[in-house]
């Protein structure tokens, strides 16, 4: 025997290490089978999900003979492969490295990501496997990990926004006007006076002191929530990483922003603790020509992006 392919009805969730009992919360009343971190469903949630990291979008399940004929099934389904190994590490190493290389390197910011499918599976015995050449992600185990920089930054949280920048390829330009609510100690504004905008940052305390003097940034202290719509209307770009419950946030974006003619917003929200917030995250979800998603710069955290 070599091989046989079997499709299978559902989708299967990668769930955020550390973070699994998140996507437990949201699965509560649909059944699956959990394979670690792997939740597989036989049929799609009523309600949107998204504490996950990458979501197998076509399942096939796989019956093979040897290392060989696993992974010529696999390349029969489409070339580019990356494994999820919760168990069998040794034979699913021996099966990736029969498959075509693909690079899990962190990625270059300003660089181009590639944007060619990228396909999961995982062994569920030794010869036995589960498979999606379809995933939601192009990226290995749906990871946007970056070459970190190390020196220049005054804080990790510029990871969020090279990571929204290069997922969704978009970006302010040098010249546009951005907002940064909550910005002390300085991690976003020091990336998009790096990109050559004009920054009003916003906060009750200071910026990194080399922030503080840049010619492309104007320090005001103050309520991150105080903007008046003049200033949201004048701006191109809104960005808000401030500790504030998401019920605050989520007042101040239908209140301000959303009547605004502001373009772009990028805003965090931060759960502090309290996991079960599927209501209020429906309702961020629900505002008009917006998203939420979840980084793999985030942790206990999703993200909101505003784009119109």
């Amino acid at each position: 025997m070599s091989f046989q392919l079997q499709p299978q009805p559902g989708q299967a969730y990668l769930a955020i290490e550390g973070l699994e009992h998140l996507l437990v919360e949201e699965l509560a009343g649909h059944p699956y089978t959990r394979y670690e971190r792997l939740f597989v469903v036989g049929t799609a949630p009523e309600s949107t999900l998204y504490w996950y990291e990458n979501c197998w979008e076509e399942l096939y399940r796989i019956d093979f003979s040897s290392i060989s004929t696993g992974a010529k099934a696999l390349r029969s389904l489409q070339r580019s492969w990356w494994p999820y190994l919760w168990q069998q590490y040794r034979r699913g190493t021996l099966l990736q490295e029969a498959l075509p290389h693909v690079s899990a390197d962190p990625l270059s910011f300003g660089g181009v990501p590639l944007s060619s499918a990228l396909g999961s599976w995982t062994l569920l015995s030794p010869q036995e496997m589960l498979a999606s050449p379809r995933c939601a992600s192009t990226r290995p185990q749906g990871r946007w990990d970056f070459v970190e920089d190390k020196l220049g930054p005054p804080s990790r949280a510029y990871l969020k926004l090279w990571e929204v920048f290069t997922r969704f390829a978009q970006q302010p330009q040098a010249g546009d006007l951005c907002l940064d609510l909550g910005a002390s100690p300085g991690g976003w504004t020091w990336v998009l006076e790096r990109l050559g905008a004009q920054i009003i940052a916003v906060d009750r305390s200071p910026l990194r002191e080399d922030l503080m003097h840049s010619p492309r940034v104007e320090f005001r202290r103050g309520d991150a929530f105080g903007v008046s719509p003049a200033q949201l209307d004048a701006a191109q770009w809104l960005f808000c990483d401030v500790i504030c419950y998401p019920h605050k946030l989520y007042d101040f974006i239908v209140a301000k922003v959303m009547p605004s003619s502001l373009k772009h917003a990028v805003c965090t929200l931060k759960f502090q603790g309290n996991s079960d917030q599927r209501g209020l995250i429906a309702q961020f979800a629900a505002l008009p020509q917006s998203m939420v998603v979840h980084l793999s710069a985030n942790k206990h955290e999703l993200t909101w992006i505003l784009t119109r």
